[in-house]
């Protein structure tokens, strides 16, 4: 997860304690500001949970509700990314994540760019 200033264009994780209690997809009100972001390590059972997947109201198949299963059964953790993060669901966020890996490089525990230039504007640190 990571935290965000928008976080209603994302997957948002309801907090409680150490523990997530739910997700939901792009909320108009979110629970919080931490934006599930994609970065997932799953076991077996995740193709059971497949398969009971259902289309969203976006007709959508959704990882969040996959998430959601492992809530429920109690199975779900979380990190919070210490770093930089950005989307690329959009051609603009795919092209500043482009540009913060040049600027920065990829794959790095220091937030710090190498030639400490800023970092775009809507990128989450």
């Amino acid at each position: 997860m990571k935290e965000v200033t928008d976080a209603q264009r994302f997957g948002v994780a309801e907090i409680r304690g150490n523990h997530v209690i739910g997700i939901e997809e792009k909320p108009e009100s979110p629970k919080s500001n931490y934006a599930v972001i994609g970065i997932y390590l799953y076991d077996k059972s995740v193709f059971q949970k497949i398969r009971r997947l259902k289309p969203s109201g976006r007709g959508e198949l959704e990882i969040t509700d996959v998430n959601n299963f492992f809530i429920e059964e109690g199975k779900l953790t979380y990190e919070v990314l210490d770093g930089w993060w950005t989307d690329a669901g959009t051609f603009e966020s795919l092209l500043r994540a482009n540009n913060l890996v040049a600027e920065t490089g990829a794959n790095k525990t220091s937030s710090k760019p190498r030639n400490q230039t800023k970092l775009p504007e809507g990128v989450a640190r």
